[in-house]
């Protein structure tokens, strides 16, 4: 595999966080907490679920995530909806640990060799290798990226942003 791979992988995490930074322009904290009316989580959850993938990446790479265990565990896979807003981070510090987070993990894709996008990792589904694991990641983020247009309407943004 030559380092092109994660230069692909790099271009479409940067893609994904462009669009969610459209996604949530001029939604403010108390917008991004309202739930939607059927089975989900609200914008807030969403940008703090992504900020959660980011931190695996990180970690699947040898890095450190920026949630402490107790917003990891707010915002994780299968953690309950936020309906209690005292419990939530606030948007705009989110979208703060998002962005660095963000430019930490593109400096780390930029600097695995090929050898190491090779090597073994451990993710939910079993043992893959490292490109798969990100790539997983990617795709991960990018579902949820998507779920931001709906709750940028619910949040009353009537707009179309893509």
């Amino acid at each position: 595999m030559s380092t092109s791979a994660s230069l692909i992988l790099s271009n479409l995490f940067r893609q994904s966080h462009e669009v969610l930074h459209m996604q949530i322009k001029d939604v403010s904290h108390a917008e991004s907490l309202i739930q939607p009316p059927f089975r989900g989580n609200c914008l807030n959850w969403v940008v703090g679920h992504i900020l959660v993938v980011y931190g695996e990446c990180l970690e699947l790479m040898g890095a450190h995530g920026a949630l402490s265990q107790a917003d990891a565990q707010l915002y994780g896979y299968g953690s309950e909806p936020i309906t209690d807003a005292s419990r939530a981070c606030d948007l705009e510090g989110l979208v703060k640990r998002l962005d660095n987070q963000f430019e930490i993990l593109l400096g780390k894709l930029g600097s695995l060799s090929p050898e190491k996008l090779e090597s073994q990792v451990q993710i939910w589904r079993g043992t893959v290798s490292l490109i798969e694991g990100l790539a997983f990641m990617q795709w991960h983020a990018a579902y949820h990226t998507g779920q931001l247009e709906l709750l940028r309407q619910l949040a009353g943004k009537n707009d179309k942003v893509i």
